[in-house]
């Protein structure tokens, strides 16, 4: 079984995910289907369908948290330190046609948030900058083309 890196935060999220799917809208659910059955012939009922469906995408998505969630191998970045990038890192780029400086924080699948600056860890840019140093440069070949970026900053906070 296949571990999966994750952030403390990233953990902390699914769990409250998980938590409001089951003890929010698992039972809202099955009130709509009951209160949906209350109103007779099944066959033909529009609301008593569109529960079941919302039931069987909640369910699904519970049995994913679960999954991801016994999975998980939380990894403390406030412990890690160095000039090397690695899972967690916070990491400043120059990229080098555009002299434009940009952050990301490398995570997990799960957590990943391009908007929030938050990459994930199977990205090609994450992908590229594993095991790189401050002062390297690396290219990084994504769906948009080649880039090139130069490492300024490495941080774990």
């Amino acid at each position: 079984m296949e571990k999966i890196p994750m952030t403390p935060a990233g953990f902390a999220a699914l769990e409250a995910e998980l938590k409001n799917r089951q003890q929010v809208e698992r039972p809202r659910i099955i009130n709509a289907i009951s209160e949906a059955r209350a109103h007779g012939d099944l066959s033909e009922n529009a609301e008593y369908h569109s529960a079941k469906e919302q039931q069987s995408l909640n369910e699904g998505r519970i049995a994913e948290l679960e999954d991801k969630l016994s999975r998980a191998e939380v990894i403390d970045i406030t412990k890690l330190s160095g000039t090397k990038v690695k899972f967690g890192a916070t990491v400043t780029l120059l990229d080098e046609d555009t002299e434009e400086e940009k952050s990301y924080q490398i995570v997990g699948d799960m957590e990943a948030d391009v908007k929030l600056g938050r990459i994930s860890i199977s990205s090609p840019i994450a992908r590229a900058l594993i095991g790189k140093d401050v002062g390297d440069t690396v290219e990084v070949i994504s769906p948009g083309g080649a880039r090139s970026y130069e490492i300024i900053k490495v941080r774990f906070a």
